[in-house]
């Protein structure tokens, strides 16, 4: 199963992909999509678009997980985000995705163990679990790729589950 993690955002979204064979976590690739500030929303919202309608032609995930939304000082600087989450998800939608979509706790506890880990400890567990050399850089790619390998423990959890409800161990 091939995942594509997002942790979005107007100005830097994080994107990442990860790999699940029989257990084993493989890191494709990652990176960031930045935006200029200047320009006007819509097309920057566009450009988010095309480009993740870019990255999954590429890398033909199977399934998505973004993160949420999560708290708000200033509900003007949270709408952007809303923003480019509704975009993500109709791209996400189009190419018929499974999506997973997870708070930053949930993220934390299911990569570290520990809902309130800090983001080095994330970023070292991340790099670890994939195999890496070194964190990935920048942050928002470590963050995606951190959100999809929430997606794929979620995903590993709720199969055992059902076998279980369903009578087969």
């Amino acid at each position: 199963m091939t995942i594509l993690g997002i942790d979005p955002g107007l100005a830097s979204l994080g994107w990442g992909i990860v790999q699940s064979e029989g257990g084993r976590l493989t890191h494709l690739a990652h990176g960031v999509l930045t935006t200029a500030p200047k320009s006007p929303p819509e097309e920057r919202l566009l450009f988010l678009y095309n480009e993740i309608s870019h990255l999954i032609e590429l890398y033909h995930p199977e399934q998505a997980a973004v993160e949420k939304l999560y708290f708000m000082k200033n509900v003007t600087s949270g709408l952007p985000v809303a923003e480019v989450r509704g975009v993500l998800l109709l791209a996400l939608a189009q190419a018929r995705l499974v999506v997973g979509q997870y708070d930053p706790t949930q993220i934390k506890s299911s990569v570290v163990g520990a809902g309130h880990a800090d983001k080095g400890q994330v970023q070292e567990m991340v790099r670890l679990l994939l195999g890496l050399a070194s964190i990935p850089k920048p942050d928002h790619a470590a963050d995606a790729l951190a959100v999809a390998v929430c997606h794929v423990h979620r995903v590993q959890v709720n199969s055992v589950l059902e076998k279980y409800a369903h009578g087969k161990r």
